[in-house]
């Protein structure tokens, strides 16, 4: 009765005063807070190493009207074949950069890092039914994504993972047309990051639990109704076939298992690629969430759903497997935990709501994140800072011709910053696997053959390495390389021949 007359008396409300309540909520003004937190990671990250050959595929293709499907950024791999499979998401970043320069491109970090954890935050607010609740669930999936925002196509894969658990909810819970919606998301996935695999096996984890019916202690399966589960295999199947739009065909559509399983070197020599470390802060943090589900369940009798276990151990294998998959045990954990601690924190009343305090909090949230946002003037600090700006600069003020040798992480700027340089090798890690080079690569910086061999099979006239390269401290020792150039962040050598031609 009490329920009925509040939304009798709401009714008789004016329209505007509904709508400021619903703006002004403490709901929003949570969301709000996520734009902050959201401003304050990613503010110091603005220089990550694959941004630069992303935003340079992006450029080519805005300006060419075509997607380049072999290599032409490097002279190593003899124009190899190469899968674009992030095509569409490069063209999005490199738009940013077009309307706004660094701030365009920090502005988009921004934004899709503040649109992830708002809907992550939807996400665990609807599955747990508290707003309060579904907020740490929100905080959460921050942590574990902190291992991974940065100006790359993962964002926006990672973003539709999460409409995908949306839509999955709702067609669950409300209406099985929201299911409908699955093939136009992957259909705009495929072109974005190879993520929509996962998205593939987690619908199918969804349709597999969905024809189980039983109680094991605390386990608990429930069947769905006929008609939601065809509705969701029509929408898999839907789904599955709109992959196929895309410029590639099936290969842009097996290439995230050619990632997996065809490239052991990337995996186990890139950083993020390697296995979980428990002994490490995001490790230990790893343990303590997926500890706290059991122990929810255990000392409380709380219910744990059946593709709610089956979408922990996904998770859970994938991030042992691969740091960076962190993200994607946050994604699935926080609205977990959320559910099994809905009832610890009384919910949102709206009746109890404060529309005025919290429109000075939004309010004051939004002028902090005015303040806190980095100039163009700290943008290019960080590039600076982390990026062989000045050496660069060297090599095309000097005229510095032939061959470069350059260092992994460096490959990305240099694509970006001196495309008249064909770099060595990149972060596109795939291709140069693919070719060999990033096991000559790897032997090389690791002094595992003569450092002559491979200096002379590619005709190096100079070679651009970070400082604090085991390489930058033997290239000295070798009777035909000098230095020609050092900062704080690298050092350039030359062959002494080509060298005494510039003087």
């Amino acid at each position: 009765m009490t329920v009925t007359l509040l939304a009798e008396e709401r009714k008789l409300e004016p329209a505007h005063v509904r709508l400021f309540q619903r703006v002004c909520s403490f709901p929003v003004m949570l969301a709000v807070s996520l734009i902050v937190l959201s401003v304050l990671t990613v503010r110091g990250r603005f220089n990550d190493p694959d941004m630069w050959w992303h935003m340079k595929s992006g450029e080519i293709i805005w300006t060419s009207h075509a997607i380049p499907t072999t290599d032409i950024f490097s002279y190593t791999t003899n124009h190899h074949a190469y899968v674009p499979h992030e095509w569409l998401a490069q063209v999005i970043i490199y738009g940013a950069y077009r309307l706004g320069g660094y701030t365009g491109l920090m502005l988009w970090l921004c934004f899709f890092a503040s649109a992830f954890l708002i809907a992550g935050y939807g996400l665990c607010w609807l599955y747990s039914g508290n707003a309060k609740v579904g907020f740490l669930g929100a905080m959460i999936i921050w942590f574990y994504a902190t291992i991974g925002l940065a100006i790359r196509p993962q964002m926006i894969g990672y973003l539709l993972l999460v409409f995908e658990l949306l839509l999955i909810h709702l067609g669950r819970t409300r209406n099985p047309h929201w299911f409908l919606g699955l093939p136009l998301l992957f259909a705009v996935w495929v072109n974005c990051h190879g993520s929509f695999l996962l998205g593939l096996i987690l619908g199918g984890i969804f349709l597999f639990s969905s024809f189980f019916d039983f109680r094991i202690g605390s386990l608990v399966a429930s069947r769905w109704e006929p008609r939601s589960q065809r509705m969701l295999a029509l929408a898999l199947v839907l789904s599955t076939a709109a992959l196929f739009m895309n410029p590639i065909g099936l290969e842009q559509i097996l290439y995230p298992l050619n990632t997996l399983l065809h490239q052991p070197i990337g995996l186990s020599l890139v950083q993020e690629w390697r296995p979980l470390q428990l002994n490490g802060a995001r490790g230990i943090a790893w343990v303590v969430t997926f500890g706290c589900v059991f122990l929810l369940v255990i000392m409380r009798r709380a219910e744990l759903l059946w593709h709610e276990l089956l979408l922990l151990a996904l998770g859970s294998w994938l991030a042992c497997s691969h740091e960076r998959m962190l993200f994607v045990f946050g994604i699935l954990a926080g609205p977990i935990l959320s559910r099994l601690l809905s009832t610890e924190w009384e919910g949102y009343s709206p009746k109890e709501d404060l529309p005025r305090a919290n429109t000075l909090l939004i309010g004051a949230a939004l002028m902090f994140v005015f303040w806190m946002f980095p100039t163009h003037q700290n943008l290019a600090g960080q590039v600076l800072q982390q990026s062989p700006v000045k050496a660069v600069d060297f090599i095309k003020t000097n005229h510095l011709s032939g061959r470069m040798f350059n260092e992994y992480v460096y490959g990305g700027y240099l694509i970006w910053a001196a495309p008249e340089q064909p770099v060595f090798i990149d972060g596109r890690a795939d291709v140069f696997e693919w070719t060999g080079v990033f096991e000559e690569y790897e032997q090389w910086m690791s002094l595992q053959n003569d450092p002559h061999a491979l200096l002379d099979k590619y005709g190096i006239a100079f070679c651009l390495l970070d400082r604090q390269s085991s390489m930058a401290n033997v290239l000295p020792l070798l009777h035909d390389w000098k230095l020609a150039y050092s900062d704080n962040n690298s050092v350039i050598f030359t062959r002494v021949a080509a060298r005494s031609a510039l003087n």
